[in-house]
């Protein structure tokens, strides 16, 4: 009859038993550890956010845009053109005048004979009237208003009446065509035969 073992060996083998036992854990823990790094290193890098859209810009309306307001015009104030100053005259003198203010007017007026006014500047607004100082003893003839020649067609008429002498003045008024912009001036005198008719001392272009 063989002897039963002692307590010491089943101590010794339960031992290796254990022993091996925690090798195999620690061997099945390590490679659970490597399939787990790679399947991390495997997985795909996350997704970036996507860039933010471009700001879109609305499309443009197919209304016209109202006009800009234009800027408002400015009437030119006219100074008075007094006649003895003209830039050019033909057979007309001048002569001391009785009117108001005193100075000198042009007289011995006749058929044919001229005034000339350069560059005078109607500016953006137009002129529509000319006021004209005169004195008459005469009931016939006419001052024709011309703009940049004196064979030109007349921009406005004035017919000359008698105020009551040659030094009798007064302010007479005669539509003109609307002018703007800057012209040369005549006064073309004209009668129907060759005597004199009218005295002149000044003109003003109104709007």
């Amino acid at each position: 009859m063989v002897p039963p073992p002692s307590p010491s060996v089943y101590r010794t083998k339960a031992h290796r038993v254990r022993q091996r036992s925690l090798i195999a854990l620690a061997g099945l823990g390590l490679v659970l550890a490597g399939y787990g790094l790679g399947r991390w290193q495997d997985s795909p890098a996350p997704l970036t956010a996507p860039p933010a859209a471009a700001a879109v810009a609305p499309p443009a309306s197919s209304e016209p845009s109202p006009p800009s307001p234009s800027p408002s015009l400015v009437p030119t104030i006219y100074a008075k053109l007094e006649a003895e100053a003209a830039d050019g005259n033909v057979g007309i003198q001048a002569q001391p005048t009785e009117d108001e203010g005193g100075g000198e007017n042009v007289g011995w007026i006749a058929n044919g004979d001229q005034l000339r006014f350069d560059d005078v500047d109607f500016g953006p607004v137009a002129a529509t009237k000319l006021d004209v100082r005169v004195a008459s003893d005469a009931e016939r003839g006419r001052m024709e208003i011309r703009l940049d020649s004196a064979e030109g067609p007349a921009a406005g008429t004035l017919n000359v009446t008698r105020t009551g002498g040659w030094q009798k003045w007064r302010t007479d008024q005669v539509d003109i065509e609307p002018t703007t912009g800057k012209h040369t001036v005549f006064l073309v005198f004209v009668r129907d035969d060759g005597n004199e008719f009218v005295n002149l001392n000044w003109l003003q272009f109104v709007h």
